[in-house]
């Protein structure tokens, strides 16, 4: 999603890299994926070793993003009331 200057999110390229490369990373589900903008770096058993892996590579100011290989993703429902709260009776 863009805002209104039209600058992207934070890591919108590198989710659009991994949907888009899903297809072929499905082989190694369960693993770490490393992605920097539209290139996959690496992958890797553990989440820590992304981390640091991307960390040496592209230090803390470039972006960079570390997600596990998943063929169907989790769906998370938070659910949250839309008008004014209710209020307990008074006793």
């Amino acid at each position: 999603m863009n805002s209104a200057s039209g600058a992207k999110m934070a890591l919108e390229k590198e989710l659009e890299t991994y949907r888009s490369k899903l297809p072929e990373l499905k082989t190694q589900e369960g693993k770490y994926v490393l992605i920097q903008g539209d290139r996959i770096v690496d992958t890797f058993t553990s989440y820590e070793d992304a981390m640091k892996e991307g960390y040496s590579k592209f230090g803390v100011v470039t972006p960079f993003l570390v997600k596990q290989i998943q063929a169907l993703e989790q769906a998370h429902f938070i659910s949250r009331l839309v008008g004014p709260c209710p209020t307990s009776p008074s006793k």
